[in-house]
């Protein structure tokens, strides 16, 4: 029924480990959220002059760049992690790099609002909406960078029998 090598080790396909085929994915989602955030921003800082002044424009630019920063660390982080593939320990170096990721967006999170919340020179409208649309905005792009991915469901697997 099931081949046993008498608790010797799995042979280990020979060469470097060939990247995940959600690497791209994730290339398409960091690249498509920044041009998104780009536009956002641009729009933001329009509204945001005329409706806020000069204050509103530094708002709407700020409240962009937190969500762009933010997009970016959890792809970033996913995409750092997905270079282990080839390592033993990699299922754990991939959610300890990921889970690290999220851990650095909440405190970051949370120091720059601490930080910005009775600033002068910051419009807490402007912000939030310039935050609020650039999170919904990457929500977006995630899911249409994931539909036209196809990615099969069993991706990077290899049958028995199979050499390469």
């Amino acid at each position: 029924m099931t081949d046993h090598n008498d608790g010797a080790p799995a042979p280990r396909p020979a060469g470097p480990a060939a990247q995940p085929t959600s690497t791209p994915v994730f290339k398409d989602v960091l690249k498509y959220g920044l041009i998104l955030s780009g536009g956002i921003a641009v729009v933001g800082m329009v509204l945001g002059g005329i409706f806020a002044g000069w204050v509103g424009v530094s708002s709407a630019l700020i409240g962009t760049a937190m969500a762009a920063v933010f997009l970016s660390i959890t792809a970033i982080s996913i995409l750092i992690a997905n270079r282990f593939i080839g390592s033993d320990l990699f299922v754990g170096l991939f959610f300890g790099i990921v889970l690290g990721g999220w851990i650095v967006k909440f405190v970051l999170f949370i120091v720059l609002i601490v930080v910005l919340r009775d600033q002068s020179w910051i419009s807490p409208l402007v912000l939030s909406l310039s935050l609020i649309a650039g999170v919904i905005g990457s929500l977006v792009v995630d899911m249409i960078v994931v539909f036209r991915s196809r990615v099969p469901y069993a991706s990077d697997v290899r049958l028995p029998g199979q050499n390469n």
